[in-house]
């Protein structure tokens, strides 16, 4: 008959992924909450115990007591078994290790431990007392993995080491995280519990203030360090201590000297160096480890100039030099995994010494009980001895002398073995004396034994004297600082900014850099590197403490801190907006580039293609969180073919408005309210169906240019076009012809002298001071370029000026409609 059963898959793989799943949680990864330990490690130590591997004898290879473990209690890889027993051995991992080890255990570096066959280990002797009496049938045993002998389910343990040692491990559906702690506090709770049964949280962590790291360090948040002791869950700042120590030329230096607990300490070193570096903080000149066996030392050279708070505070944001430790007290508490705080585990751990030691004291009376009916035959045999000499005498062998002697003297089985068994030296006088001795002292200890059997009071005193002779043969001083509360760390972002002079560039494409002045004075600015097809549009000496707005016709500006743009060469290409944007549009084009050196007060003037005006604060562009890979809106553009024609810093109370059509509007700006980013201002002029907007400028000069799509242009006085209300049309300034008629085509104003120029901060050339422009007089170049590739260079201050209504006088014969034009000052 076939015993092939069919079910269904989910059934299969649910049971056994359950089966799996609670044999990692309770055989492998969790610790029992009675003596701390994990399956392996109470396997390692019982294993090396039960080998006589113990810190009074000489050291052995570690293979062999690897080989014992897996062999005979931990069917398991002999590196997992090897990994558990160099971490019971690390001083910087264990509280009180456990394991003494020659050789190379590894280190705070990472580095992996010497293979098992070169290094030598034994039991710490802190070890025996979380072995001392288990031959005296104190804890439960199981068979182990084949069968052949048994195991303890958990150790004896004369003191908490779930607190003491701690534990980390990740099993299927839990994980566990406990600190270490001061083995002298711990004790010191523990009995204060036993004297008071109900005591408080508060009341403990007056003896057990928080966790105790064996690297040091200092412990912020006694807040949540209550937290985690009353839920078994909380979260507490652990920093580096650091000294800041002066050099020679006033220059000072970091000395860490503790360091986090679990944190590599080579991986930190190299952060630090990574910060360096890359300059995220200024003022690091050189980062050395000067660990050695005197202990850890981490060396951090500071510049002269350099602020050793600012450094200080940046790499404990910004490093493991300051972590948080997340509690997870998690531990196996009667074969189930459950997550506990302080009380819970000293009770239970409690609980557990009471069972210990009333089972190793129901061993020492039986066996006390024993002795004592021996010793009580052998006194009363001495009396009779020359009778029971001649009844031994008589028999014919050992068996008949011992069953002789019981019927004879009336004596037990045990009596009589011993008789029979007495060497005959024995019955001196002396010796008999000892027996009287041993006598009263079986009573004695029997009389003690049955008072911690049957009085609890007793029970307790005991278990407190033992605890405190652990305390006084192994207690030390605490080695981490607690501190109450978290101290805030706040570094304003220009702090961490070295401040340093910078050429950056913008081309039309959207490509932005940063370049040394060294690198852009040895290159002509038309070497800037560029696709063919591409143009500078603007380019400016900066500090990397400043910041860059980038404005598009689409109403929106991009912002980026100077310091974070990508520092190249002038030839080279520099990168383009759409690595980090990601909603840069394909038609979105860059209309204005401005240099900020602080978001202070300063409103910027938008005007639109369709009419629309309004003024927006500076401060409305300050640093948004997303600000890397997104744009921020800064107009709302109502219709669909709208677009920004004109934003500027506002440098001056008018503002002209030109039409395609021809009609100029000059405003003043008290007119003009400041409005919100997301708005989409006001109606600035009343346009004809068709027109639009083709200028706006400032009219901070006497004059201003206009130039027709049919390549006439003209001066005109700025005072032609009178103030006007906004929403007017404004006056018109071509003359209407029957056929083929003018429009604008651009326009713009003209500076007579470089007082004027000055006077327009938007127009200032930011590297006036490279290029020595030194002279009174400027000249002010408008470029045309016509359909018939023809490019005409015109000093817009040599132009006549002309009347308002005039359409002005044709640049060359030969144009016949304007492609672009563009002036350079």
């Amino acid at each position: 008959m076939s015993n092939i059963q069919k079910l269904p898959l989910e059934d299969i793989m649910g049971d056994r992924f359950g089966r799996y799943s609670k044999y990692i949680i309770q055989e492998r990864a969790l610790p029992d909450i009675r003596d701390g330990l994990k399956p392996v490690q109470r396997r390692i130590l019982y294993s090396m115990n039960k080998d006589g591997n113990t810190f009074d004898k000489a050291y052995r290879k570690s293979a062999k007591s690897v080989g014992n473990v897996m062999g005979n209690f931990h069917p398991h890889g002999d590196s997992s078994i090897y990994e558990a027993m160099i971490r019971l051995s690390q001083d910087w991992k264990m509280s009180e290790p456990l394991i003494e080890m020659h050789g190379n255990n590894g280190s705070m570096d990472g580095d992996s431990p010497a293979a098992m066959r070169y290094t030598e280990a034994r039991l710490a002797e802190i070890a025996g007392y979380l072995l001392a009496d288990i031959e005296k049938e104190t804890v439960t045993t199981a068979w182990n993995f084949d069968d052949t002998e048994k195991e303890p389910t958990v150790l004896p343990a004369s003191f908490p080491n779930l607190l003491v040692n701690g534990s980390t491990g990740i099993s299927a559906g839990y994980a566990t995280d406990i600190p270490t702690h001061n083995l002298a506090e711990v004790i010191d709770a523990t009995i204060y519990l036993i004297d008071h049964e109900n005591a408080s949280l508060e009341k403990l962590m007056q003896y057990l203030p928080g966790p105790d790291f064996p690297t040091g360090a200092i412990i912020q948040g006694k807040d949540e360090i209550r937290k985690a002791y009353e839920t078994g869950k909380g979260r507490i700042v652990v920093r580096s201590r650091v000294t800041i120590e002066t050099l020679k030329g006033g220059r000072e230096q970091l000395v860490v000297t503790e360091i986090p607990y679990e944190i590599n300490k080579a991986n930190l070193v190299k952060k630090i160096d990574d910060v360096r570096l890359n300059a995220k903080v200024p003022g690091i000149s050189e980062v050395r480890d000067e660990s050695d066996r005197e202990g850890l030392r981490i060396a951090i050279d500071l510049k002269k100039e350099a602020d050793s708070k600012l450094v200080l505070n940046y790499l404990f944001k910004n490093t493991d030099l300051q972590v948080n430790y997340n509690f997870n007290m998690v531990a196996i508490d009667n074969m189930t995994p459950r997550q506990v705080g302080v009380l819970p585990i000293l009770t239970a751990y409690v609980r557990h010494r009471e069972e210990v030691i009333v089972k190793r004291s129901k061993f020492d009376l039986t066996k006390a009980e024993k002795r004592l009916h021996i010793v009580l035959g052998l006194i009363r045999m001495v009396s009779l001895l020359d009778d029971v000499v001649a009844t031994i005498r008589a028999s014919e062998n050992k068996s008949d002398a011992k069953e002789n002697i019981k019927v004879s003297f009336d004596f037990t089985e045990e009596q009589a073995e011993a008789i029979v068994t007495l060497q005959l030296y024995r019955l001196t006088n002396t010796d008999i004396v000892t027996l009287e001795n041993e006598r009263d002292t079986l009573n004695e200890q029997i009389l003690e034994l049955n008072a911690v059997i049957n009085d609890e009071k007793t029970l307790y005193n005991l278990m407190k004297r033992e605890l405190r002779e652990v305390k006084k043969k192994f207690g030390k001083p605490r080695k981490t600082e607690l501190q109450a509360e978290v101290e805030t760390i706040e570094i304003e972002a220009h702090e961490l900014i070295l401040e340093e002079d910078t050429v950056v560039s913008v081309t039309k494409a959207g490509y932005i850099k940063r370049t040394s002045p060294r690198s852009f004075a040895s290159s002509q600015v038309d070497e800037i590197g560029k696709r063919d097809d591409d143009a500078l549009l603007f380019y400016g000496s900066a500090k990397t403490t400043a910041h860059l707005l980038i404005f598009t016709n689409l109403g929106n500006v991009i912002y980026r801190p100077i310091h974070e743009l990508t520092d190249t060469r002038w030839k080279d290409l520099g990168e383009h907006l759409s690595q980090s944007l990601n909603n840069f549009k394909a038609d979105e084009e860059i209309i204005d580039v401005e240099v900020i050196e602080e978001f202070k007060d300063q409103n910027f003037l938008v005007v639109t293609k369709r009419g629309q005006i309004k003024q927006i604060e500076l401060t409305s562009f300050s640093p948004w969180r997303t600000y890397r890979t997104k744009s921020m809106p800064y107009v709302k553009l109502k219709m669909d073919d709208d677009e920004v024609i004109f934003i500027k810093p506002v440098s001056f109370n008018e503002v002209m408005l030109i039409s395609e059509n021809g009609y100029a509007l000059r405003l003043n700006l008290d007119e003009i309210a400041l409005a919100s980013p997301k708005s989409a201002g006001f109606k600035a002029m009343t346009l004809k169906e068709g027109d639009k907007l083709k200028s706006a400028f400032f009219t901070n000069s006497n004059s201003w240019y206009l130039l027709t799509q049919r390549g006439f242009i003209k001066r005109v006085k700025t005072e032609a076009v009178p103030l006007a209300d906004r929403a007017s049309r404004g006056t018109l300034v071509l003359r209407p012809l029957k056929n083929n008629n003018h429009t604008v085509f651009a326009a713009g104003r003209v500076y007579q002298t470089r007082t004027d120029l000055s006077a327009a901060s938007e127009e200032v050339n930011l590297l006036s001071d490279i290029l020595n422009i030194d002279q009174e007089k400027i000249t002010q170049i408008l470029s045309v370029i016509s359909d018939k590739n023809k490019t005409i260079e015109l000093d817009l201050m040599s132009l006549n000026l002309s009347d308002k209504t005039s359409n002005g006088h044709p640049i060359d014969d030969e144009i016949d409609r304007v492609l672009s034009c563009s002036t350079t000052d």
